[in-house]
């Protein structure tokens, strides 16, 4: 019987593996193994990434044998060639497990035998998890002994020569399980190489005989290779938080802790070879595949009305409130194509829960827009989901829902970032926590954080830290350094520890270092959640969250709803609520003035600050060029400033073509089908895809495969096969090659960064609401920008004094007038000005200001007199006068200060405050120093971090102004 490897820990053990789960399966096929247990501590967050990698190997493999049997062992090569594992003669299989740590001491290692016991062992890990703060878990062994239905458990005893103090507990608690469960368990024989292999081994089999349980071998490895060894060690003085050199008997001793082949486990376990022999026989007997797992979306069913017949209903009821004139034939066509399209592919369920959620958020006044492949769709626009209109939008629903891929449908709904908590938690309501759950995030290591990690680890000084870490720009940064460039810095490249340092920096990028949530992907099942995956309590209060990542979500094809956060809706939704109270104007994003000139002409002069996703100083400098005139240009210019366009050269050639300084040409009458909208250049994700099929020859399925791995590539691995293929595909069609090598530098960008046309429509809507409210009301448009910050480019100061430069009229807080967000008030010449609201000022909390606005009544008086009838601490006070909020009483700053530090600390207002006759015990009259306009002007962005007296540069143009100028 062959081996099988039923304990391996991989990196998703967070700090302690030393290989990714894919490292795991890469290696077991080259060494043979016919089956593999990923088995990490209470977790399984990390086996469907080995679950890809295993179907991937399957897939090559199953390719070359095509080849070999149709050419001969001699044949072309494989479209896309597994050439860098050429010795894959075997494709091992995935065994799903987890590694049980108890509170009572024992560790095992549990394997589903089929979904039943898969479903017990999610039970189990969400039991333990959601008992504790996120990342902890808390499993007992009466948890274990009523919950392991379904499972195989490997023991693992102790495996110091002699049993440590508490064995007879251990071994009482041992026996205690083995009574229950014995017939489907085994203890574990794992070497640790130190020579006392051997008699550790007839120690562990005279326990296994005393417990009556059969003996397993297995490496219980923590890396693929031992070349990984040092990493490993550095992975445990991180988490130890201590330096490499300092871990004495917590390093690892060799580097033997690998994956090994039968032949050495035969080797090792020689004269024990029956129990390498039972771990290949129990693998055959374990025949669980994440494949079987069915993802039962909720029915949707309401009131006995079928899913199908509940969306129909739905969808024409909106046509009816969508067109109240009666809708286009060509749009009820396409209504009804889309509905037969849902209907076979039986994605009605999908579409009804994206519904009810947009239609909670709607009877609550929240503001939400969808986006997505599928969400630019009649049947959406229909649904309230989507307020881009069939007639300015792009129909790319038949794009990506479609028969012949079979993929899910993909709808993403923003909501407004202050309100978003209030539709998760409605989810968590409606379906329960047991039937919904967040997503995780897995957070890797990158430039900075592996380089301090590491640094310190390898006992690196803090000032060479800093200095290496200042040397790492952007998010995706792999942290490589040129030695050259550490010569500029004043390192030497050539010294030891600093090279080694470096050099296992670079082996850490992509390690995963923690799981976080997603930022709004939501799983939600007819029956349990956690019988499909563990659930465990997120950092948040009140979120719960699953273990694995989008990407995990979409390789075993299960559907998620994403609930994610905008605060550009936000922003427009308090704007529409301005208008509403100040004009009597009712809008909403579907039923906004359409190609509205004035907008047009604004953003051709680049007046676009505070505008959505075209306020960047990249998107002001392209808007003058780009000028748009209409819709469908504003969907261009959302997505042409993005890595992918940027990456593969692509804007240039658009803005020539468009000025028409350049002829409009296309590489082919078939590619001219798919870039005819933007003038013979690709620009969208979609477009990026369709080359790759109709350009290079790639089937629907390689085209998938290169979107995933360039959707991971700087995490682990390259694209290099792909782009061989790419290109050699380009080229044998007749393509130019330099179109060809643009055409994948702009799919790598997309990589990083994709942009579909879908997206953009939806974006591009926002765009033109944002801007509309902009050109048309400056100062409704400040206000709600201002109320819904933090977001966007620009900080409070820059939006004031851009309301400014449009000729709004800006009031500055005051005790008297302000409230705590900013409002639109009367001018006295029959307009609006903008009152500043207290929400500016640095650390003065909302309740505060409550107190102040709710004791006002017709006004106060003085400092004292707030401090009375709002019950404000001086602290408070302070902040307020620091402001310059007593102007109005008509204190300067440094007065207002003074008399509210007069006041008695933080202390409970006094019964009486005046001596025995009536009199006020008054502060003697104190002469304070006039303050210069720079001092206000300094203060009042220390309080306020904005000013509306003189721009700071205007008390310096005296000197900075050329003598004669």
């Amino acid at each position: 019987m062959s081996f099988a490897e039923l304990s391996a820990i991989s990196n998703f053990t967070f700090l302690t593996g030393a290989a990714h789960p894919e490292d795991y399966i890469h290696r077991a096929a080259a060494l043979g193994l016919t089956a593999l247990a990923i088995a990490d501590e209470n977790s399984v967050a990390g086996i469907v990434r080995a679950h890809s990698a295993a179907r991937e190997i399957a897939r090559q493999v199953g390719e070359r044998h095509k080849i070999e049997t149709r050419d001969g062992p001699i044949g072309p090569a494989p479209p896309v060639a597994p050439a860098a594992h050429p010795a894959w003669a075997t494709t091992p299989r995935l065994i799903p497990a987890a590694r049980l740590v108890l509170t009572e001491g024992l560790v095992l290692t549990a394997l589903p035998y089929d979904r039943a016991g898969w479903a017990s062992l999610c039970r189990l890990l969400s039991l333990g998890r959601l008992r504790c703060k996120k990342g902890r878990c808390e499993l007992r062994l009466d948890d274990l002994l009523a919950g392991a239905s379904g499972l195989h458990l490997l023991l693992h005893a102790p495996q110091t020569q002699q049993m440590p103090r508490g064995a007879d507990d251990w071994q009482q608690q041992a026996k205690r399980l083995t009574r229950r469960l014995g017939g489907h368990m085994h203890l574990v024989l794992a070497p640790l190489y130190d020579s006392q292999d051997p008699a550790r081994f007839a120690r562990l089999t005279r326990l296994a005989k005393t417990l009556g349980l059969p003996t397993l071998a297995s490496g219980v490895p923590l890396m693929h290779r031992g070349h990984r060894r040092r990493l490993a060690d550095v992975l445990s003085a991180i988490r130890l938080g201590t330096r490499v050199d300092d871990l004495g008997r917590d390093a690892l001793s060799n580097a033997e802790r690998r994956l090994r082949s039968g032949a050495e486990m035969h080797r090792l376990f020689k004269g024990r070879e029956g129990a390498v022999a039972r771990a290949g026989a129990l693998a055959a007997r374990l025949t669980f595949s994440l494949d079987e797992l069915r993802h039962e979306y909720p029915s949707e069913v309401a009131e006995g009305e079928s899913p199908a017949g509940r969306l129909r209903r739905l969808a024409l009821e909106g046509l009816e409130w969508r067109y109240p004139g009666g809708a286009p034939e060509r749009v009820r066509a396409l209504l009804e194509h889309e509905l037969r399209l849902i209907g076979k592919l039986r994605y009605e369920p999908y579409f009804l829960t994206v519904n009810d959620v947009v239609a909670f958020a709607r009877s609550r006044g929240i503001l939400c827009q969808g986006r997505g492949s599928a969400a630019n769709s009649v049947v959406c626009y229909c649904l309230g989901v989507t307020s881009v209109s069939p007639e300015i939008g792009t129909m790319v629903f038949e794009r990506f829902v479609s028969e012949a891929r079979d993929e899910p449908p993909d709808i993403d709904v923003d909501f407004e970032h202050e309100r978003r908590e209030e539709v998760i938690q409605w989810i968590y309501q409606r379906y329960g926590r047991h039937r919904a759950g967040l997503c995780a995030t897995v957070i890797h290591y990158r430039g900075k954080r592996a380089i301090r990690e590491v640094g310190r680890a390898m006992g690196l000084s803090g000032d060479l830290i800093a200095a290496l870490s200042s040397q790492i720009w952007g998010f995706g940064s792999d942290g490589a350094l040129t030695p050259g460039r550490l010569r500029e810095i004043g390192l030497d490249p050539d010294d030891r520890r600093l090279a080694l340092t470096l050099t296992l920096v670079q082996e850490i990028i992509g390690f995963p270092r923690h799981l976080s949530q997603h930022v709004g992907g939501f799983v939600i099942t007819q029956g349990r959640l956690d019988e499909l995956v563990p659930i465990e309590n997120a950092s948040m209060e009140d979120r719960t969250v699953i273990c694995w990542d989008k990407d995990d979500i979409d390789t075993l094809g299960i559907l998620k709803v994403d609930v994610l956060a905008l605060g550009m809706l936000t922003c427009i939704r308090k704007a529409f609520d301005l208008l509403a109270e100040h004009h009597g104007a009712h809008y909403t994003l579907a039923s906004l003035p359409q190609e509205d000139r004035p907008v047009y002409n604004m953003l051709c002069r680049a007046d676009s600050l505070g505008v959505f996703q075209v306020e960047s100083r990249a998107q002001m400098n392209f808007l003058p060029r780009m000028r748009p005139r209409c819709f469908y240009d504003l969907v261009i210019q959302v997505a042409i400033i993005r890595p992918g366009p940027i990456q593969g050269d692509m804007v240039h050639p658009f803005i020539r073509r468009r000025n028409g300084e350049e002829a409009t040409s296309f590489p082919s009458d078939a590619l001219g089908k798919v870039l005819g909208k933007t003038l013979g250049v690709p620009l969208f994700q979609e477009q990026a895809m369709q080359i790759a099929i109709i350009g290079a020859g790639f089937t629907p399925e390689e085209a998938d495969r290169l979107r995933r791995s360039l959707a991971t590539f700087k995490r682990h691995g390259n694209v290099s096969e792909f782009r061989a293929r790419f290109l050699r595909g380009m080229q044998g069609n007749g393509y130019d090659m330099d179109f060809a090598e643009r055409c994948f530098s702009q799919i790598e960008g997309f990589g990083s960064y994709g942009f579909p046309e879908s997206h953009a429509a939806s974006f591009a809507l926002l765009v033109y609401a944002s801007a509309w409210l902009k050109c048309h009301h400056p100062g409704l448009f400040a206000c709600a920008l201002l109320n819904s910050q933090p977001m966007g480019f620009y900080a409070p100061a820059q939006i004031v004094r851009d309301a400014r430069e449009h000729g709004v009229s800006v009031r500055p807080v005051c005790v008297q007038a302000s409230y705590w967000d900013n409002v639109m008030e009367p001018d006295g010449r029959g307009g609006l000005a903008l009152r500043l609201g207290f929400r500016l000022i640095r650390r003065l909390a909302q309740d505060d200001a409550s107190w102040l606005i709710a004791a006002r009544g017709n006004g106060y008086t003085t400092v004292e007199d707030v401090w009375r009838r709002a019950g404000l601490v001086p602290s408070a006070l302070a902040r307020l006068a620091e402001a310059d909020a007593f102007a109005v009483l008509g204190l300067s700053r440094r007065e207002a200060l003074w008399q509210a530090k007069a006041l008695q600390g933080d202390a409970p207002l006094p019964l009486f405050a005046r001596d025995i006759d009536g009199e006020a015990i008054d502060e003697p009259l104190t002469h304070l120093p006039q303050m210069s306009e720079g001092e206000e002007v300094i203060e009042d962005y220390v309080a306020l971090r904005l000013t509306l007296r003189a721009h700071p540069v205007a008390l310096l143009r005296d000197i900075l102004t050329p003598a004669g100028g």
